[in-house]
């Protein structure tokens, strides 16, 4: 079946995108409780308390279920931080409120995080190669571009080259992510403060 639309249907019914959101929570429970690799189907139905059958009524295998799982995750962050950074004042400090916002809500959100990570390291695409990377994160650099040229267009960033940026940063959210995950206790949110300073320092017209 293809996931997208069903058979004399050109949309999800309510029922339907109730049942896909239930089993893409499901997921990242078990994504970040067992692991990416033992993270099956059947598992994931457990989880949920349905069977294998109702999953791939729903999603056309474990691959689009993840694929599911991180855009979901995703617009959640967007979701929770894009209104934030835009009440700020000026760039600087909606430069700040990204960075201090996205650990936040990893701080609220452990278990997506979790699953998040494992996704990132295990998930592989039909050739072996991991199947979320660069080409998956140009979103990310094309908002951050955005971002970083509505600076300099205000006057408050330097002239620079807001893609070498948009990637410093995203690269550097992902460093502070992985080095909390192997570091529980680590501050994150004081990390955050000082990547947001380091990264308005960095971008600063004076």
């Amino acid at each position: 079946m293809q996931s997208e639309n069903k058979p004399g249907s050109q949309k999800r019914s309510f029922i339907e995108e109730a049942r896909r959101a239930q089993i893409i929570e499901a997921a990242v429970e078990t994504i970040a409780e067992m692991g990416y690799p033992n993270a099956s189907l059947a598992r994931i139905a457990r989880t949920a308390g349905i069977s294998k059958g109702v999953i791939s009524y729903h999603f056309d295998g474990k691959d689009e279920l993840v694929d599911q799982v991180v855009t979901s995750v995703y617009t959640e962050i967007a979701e929770s931080i894009v209104p934030r950074v835009t009440a700020q004042p000026d760039a600087e400090t909606m430069l700040r409120a990204h960075v201090r916002g996205v650990a936040e809500y990893a701080m609220e959100h452990r278990d997506r995080m979790a699953a998040l990570a494992q996704i990132f390291i295990h998930a592989r695409d039909a050739d072996g190669g991991p199947r979320y990377g660069g080409r998956q994160a140009e979103p990310l650099y094309q908002g951050l571009e955005g971002f970083y040229r509505h600076g300099q267009e205000s006057g408050e960033f330097r002239d620079f080259d807001v893609r070498v940026m948009a990637v410093s940063q995203q690269a550097s959210i992902d460093a502070m992510f992985e080095y909390w995950r192997v570091h529980p206790d680590h501050d994150l949110l004081a990390h955050a403060d000082e990547l947001g300073e380091l990264l308005v320092r960095a971008a600063r017209a004076d």
